[in-house]
């Protein structure tokens, strides 16, 4: 993990806890580091209270995906395939409903 961007970013949430685009940056930078509950809780905390951040979706899915639960990976994907298509943001669609099949691929 880059630590002066994980301490900017963390500054940044200290000033403004909604923002959403710290705090995913900042789930990215501990999902590098490994440190996958950090990761989760912060991309979990995204999508509570800002669903439309389609970001989200992908990256939760597939975090949950990497650890084993699928039930929760297929439930995100397809959550925010919903989401991605309300915000007329068709390349998240696209790369949701790839999440999807792939995973309906490995479970096969």
């Amino acid at each position: 993990m880059n630590q002066s961007r994980a301490a900017k970013l963390k500054e940044f949430l200290e000033a403004d806890p909604d923002d959403s685009f710290s705090r995913f940056a900042l789930a990215l930078e501990h999902l590098k580091a490994s440190d996958i509950d950090t990761a989760r809780s912060h991309f979990e905390y995204i999508l509570v209270n800002d669903p439309e951040y389609v970001g989200v979706y992908y990256h939760l899915g597939k975090l949950y995906q990497q650890t084993g639960d699928h039930r929760k990976a297929l439930t995100t994907f397809t959550t925010g395939i919903a989401a991605a298509r309300k915000a007329n943001n068709h390349h998240a669609a696209s790369e949701l409903e790839q999440a999807v099949s792939e995973l309906e691929d490995e479970e096969a």
